[in-house]
């Protein structure tokens, strides 16, 4: 298959093409953030970095079987101010509304926010659903899919696949999916869910809180002291408080009916216990403010690592460890001439907590993909 995948970030819709089996020919990624782009060069070499969205042309490309874009949703976002398609990030899919337009792929995948269903009282929604219909020729389908359903993390998200009416390789239904289908049942084990620890915002500002989670069975790699700035709110009933503007901790207890931990090789694999799920991973993590979910050990508090959050998003360890970036050497200094080369280099860890919590879910594109390949 031939991919675009816009927005890119990390290269999580590609990642879960390619472990549903899809061998991708022709790779292109649109992304404009140094650290994304740099990370996604190191782990898929044969991709072409195309730039900005803003900057792309249909004209330019030949046989793409499908765009994928997970457009920004700040402005979407239920904790976020609610700007809706008025605000500047969330306009940026009409620019992929435009060059599927242009290219007309046999499959077109969007993935956003919970808060785009009830925008500016569902308009954004209906009024994206009518720019999608006015391209012409595409079937519209549509689902709320919970990451929780295939990994601990509780993380809302909309997937809307768009069929080119015709096409030999877009045929069929992709939806419903459910939850009986996949990994982890809420029906057949006991769960406390932390709410959604949401995209943007920095340090002391929007969706600065913290939150901290008692877990009896998780094996602590790196555990330290941490220090409890804020008033804690503890909710009796297991779920965390929605995480606001307002700074302070919330702390959600997790009850253990298991036997007890005996430290097996799948036990300190595991950066969960099988009856719990973390919160929502946030693009803010990293960036100020102790945005990282943090696990009560012991009496220790500590934030995820880097590798346990790369786990909650169905990446393979260390994905987010390197990046190639390009780097200036002087030929002649007296003359002022340069080359560019490709240097691998270590991603710093707030870029790499950011990455994550912007990033879509593996396991849940790689459901689609898989539903995609048997139509």
């Amino acid at each position: 298959m031939n991919i675009l995948e816009l927005f890119s970030g990390i290269g999580g819709f590609s990642k879960g093409f390619e472990n549903a089996g899809f061998k991708i020919e022709n790779h292109y990624f649109s992304e404009i953030d140094k650290h994304a782009i740099a990370n996604y060069k190191h782990n898929f070499p044969n991709a072409k970095h195309i730039g900005s969205v803003t900057d792309i042309s249909g004209r330019n490309f030949k046989g793409i079987d499908i765009i994928t874009f997970g457009s920004p949703c700040q402005d979407f976002s239920l904790a976020g101010k609610r700007e809706g398609m008025d605000g500047k990030r969330s306009v940026l899919i009409l620019e992929a509304i435009r060059l599927v337009t242009e290219l007309r792929p046999p499959v077109f995948i969007w993935e956003n926010v919970k808060g785009a269903f009830s925008s500016n009282s569902g308009a954004d929604f209906w009024g994206i659903l009518q720019a999608f219909a006015n391209i012409g020729g595409y079937r519209l389908e549509w689902q709320l899919l919970n990451t929780k359903w295939f990994l601990p993390q509780n993380r809302e998200r909309i997937y809307l696949v768009g069929h080119l009416t015709g096409s030999e390789r877009s045929f069929g239904n992709v939806f419903p999916i459910s939850e009986d289908n996949c990994g982890i049942n809420e029906g057949s084990i006991e769960t406390r869910s932390i709410r959604t620890l949401t995209a943007g915002g920095n340090s002391g500002g929007l969706h600065s809180s913290k939150t901290l989670v008692q877990m009896a069975a998780i094996r602590g790699r790196d555990n330290q002291q941490g220090k409890i700035e804020q008033n804690l709110e503890i909710n009796k009933e297991s779920i965390s408080n929605s995480l606001t503007s307002v700074q302070k901790d919330n702390v959600v207890i997790q009850i253990n009916n298991s036997k007890k931990w005996k430290g097996s090789t799948p036990d300190r694999e595991r950066v969960y216990h099988t009856k719990g799920v973390a919160p929502c991973l946030g693009s803010s993590m990293g960036t100020g403010g102790n945005l990282v979910p943090k696990f009560l050990f012991e009496k220790n508090i500590r934030r995820l690592t880097e590798i346990e959050c790369e786990r909650l998003q169905g990446f393979p360890d260390n994905f987010t460890k390197y990046g190639v970036y390009e780097k200036q050497v002087w030929t002649n200094k007296k003359e002022g001439t340069f080359k560019i080369i490709q240097d691998v280099q270590e991603i710093p860890k707030t870029q790499r907590y950011k990455m994550l919590g912007n990033a879509v879910t593996v396991k849940v594109v790689e459901e689609i993909a898989k539903r995609l390949r048997s139509i």
